[in-house]
């Protein structure tokens, strides 16, 4: 009897184990190649910023969706006048920000101010220049009035760049950001993490973690170490797609293999290299599949202009910069240019690092040489994106439809056309699907034909994690580790 009631007692112990054992796996540890400059998405142009706050930590009116869909965020719903210039936004109740102030329509009116203004250093200033004002009609209801109707208003205010701030908190967002999402920052541990904790008085659905942390790791190398020992849960951005077999025939791991919005470019700094042909040499010179093949061991889709293959209006233009150095050494020749130098400056990312090798042999094939610096990434925002000080560089360009930042001639391509800029004002105009198409098409190819940047591949996003993780994300419609749908399988 005693042995009987012994062996009960040890097992309901060992059920009881187990139990906490389950009941404990509320955590996260998630593996990233860059690490944030700063934690503002309202200040920085780094991808990285919003792959850890985006609504984690920091929610907009609107918000992006796993599928890419637009859906209700702070605002529960919203009203447009018949002429298409005024929104009038329906906020949801009972929103906190993470230090206990109420957020209200004055957090959202100060918000879109702040992106608008003059002095913004908001890295997207051109998603609010058609906004005409923001008035608070009550603590919950919001009205934003345009200068000219725009049929992706909703769709802009679902970025990253347009996620509601409160005045108090703003200044500290760099390093202490305070939002409204379902996830507060807990600590950043520079040059290694930053922790997230489940915020307890979430206005909307709790999410299932208790804690996620964000560890960075720029060694492709480190990274398959740590997702092997277990030190890292997932990793959606894996930094090295050669390992993924690997990943694939062990079934502790799945390998999630998808979509993004990250169009691949040989940037051009159009003011330094200003002859037509000889930006178009460079692009004949590119054999894309080499780099695909050779920098992501054959994941990545070949694109011949600034839009993602996957959106339905989408042009084939591969073949207007088709690889045929012949004619890349004939027009460098007709360009007086045939013993040219351009500086290369690669940024962090394998794509980049291991692309541009093959670029640079590429273009020497054709007698370009090329002077590659590698930098670190707040390097390559300050010199290369901000001071504009480079000929050609290699980054990802992860924003979704951005097609219109070369209607900036301030932009780091530095690329001004007056043709384009009036196809990207009509865009900004027109409501008709057809209409939309016509510029959006007109837009690819005259960037093409100009050949402002090498078009290289669309981004594959290659994902490994631990097969008991559900909700992650496969496709990236915007820059997101979107942790809010995330659970562990018993």
């Amino acid at each position: 009897m005693k042995l009987n009631k012994l062996f009960i007692t040890a097992a309901a112990s060992l059920c009881l184990s187990l139990s906490v054992a389950q009941a404990a796996q509320t955590s996260i540890t998630v593996g990233m190649q860059l690490e944030p400059p700063n934690l503002d998405p309202t200040g920085g142009a780094a991808a990285a910023i919003d792959e850890v706050v985006y609504a984690n930590v920091f929610e907009g009116l609107t918000r992006y969706q796993a599928d890419g869909s637009i859906a209700p965020a702070l605002a529960k719903s919203w009203t447009i006048s018949d002429d298409g210039l005024v929104y009038t936004f329906q906020l949801n109740s009972g929103v906190q920000f993470h230090d206990g102030s109420a957020m209200d329509a004055a957090d959202v009116k100060f918000s879109l101010d702040r992106a608008r203004a003059e002095d913004s250093t908001n890295a997207q200033k051109r998603l609010f220049t058609g906004i005409a004002s923001v008035d608070v009609v009550n603590p919950l209801t919001v009205k934003i009035t345009l200068s000219n109707p725009d049929g992706g208003f909703i769709t802009n205010l679902a970025w990253g760049d347009a996620v509601v701030v409160a005045e108090e908190s703003i200044g500290s967002a760099a390093n202490n950001p305070v939002g409204t999402g379902p996830f507060k920052f807990s600590r950043w541990v520079q040059g290694d993490r930053i922790e997230l904790v489940r915020n307890p008085d979430y206005w909307g659905k709790a999410v299932a973690l208790e804690k996620a942390t964000f560890k960075f790791i720029s060694d492709p190398a480190a990274a398959f170490a740590a997702m092997m020992a277990g030190d890292i849960d997932a990793f959606p951005g894996y930094p090295a797609p050669e390992n993924l077999p690997q990943f694939e025939a062990d079934p502790r791991f799945a390998v999630i293999v998808g979509s993004t919005e990250g169009e691949t470019i040989l940037s051009t700094n159009n003011k330094r290299v200003s002859d037509k042909r000889v930006r178009q040499a460079i692009a004949h010179a590119i054999n894309r599949q080499e780099i695909i093949d050779g920098a992501m061991f054959g994941f990545g889709t070949p694109i011949g202009t600034h839009f993602a293959p996957h959106h339905p209006d989408y042009v084939d233009l591969t073949g207007n910069s088709a690889y045929d150095p012949a004619k890349s050494k004939a027009l460098l020749k007709a360009a007086g240019a045939e013993n040219l130098t351009l500086s290369l400056k690669l940024p962090p990312p394998s794509y980049a690092r291991r692309g541009g090798e093959i670029i640079a042999a590429q273009l020497r094939e054709v007698g370009i040489q090329t002077e590659i610096e590698n930098l670190e990434w707040a390097q390559w925002l300050e010199q290369v994106f901000r001071g504009k000080d480079y000929d050609l560089t290699i980054v990802s360009h992860t924003e979704p439809m951005d097609i219109g930042i070369y209607a900036n001639p301030e932009y780091y391509f530095q690329y001004d056309n007056a043709a384009f800029q009036k196809m990207i004002a009509d865009l900004k105009l027109a409501s008709n699907p057809a209409d939309r198409t016509k510029l959006l098409q007109a837009a690819q190819k005259q960037i093409a034909g100009d050949y402002v940047n090498g078009y290289l591949f669309q981004l594959a996003r290659t994902g490994v994690a631990n097969a008991k993780i559900k909700g992650l994300w496969k496709n990236s419609p915007t820059q997101a580790n979107d942790l809010t749908g995330v659970s562990w399988a018993n």
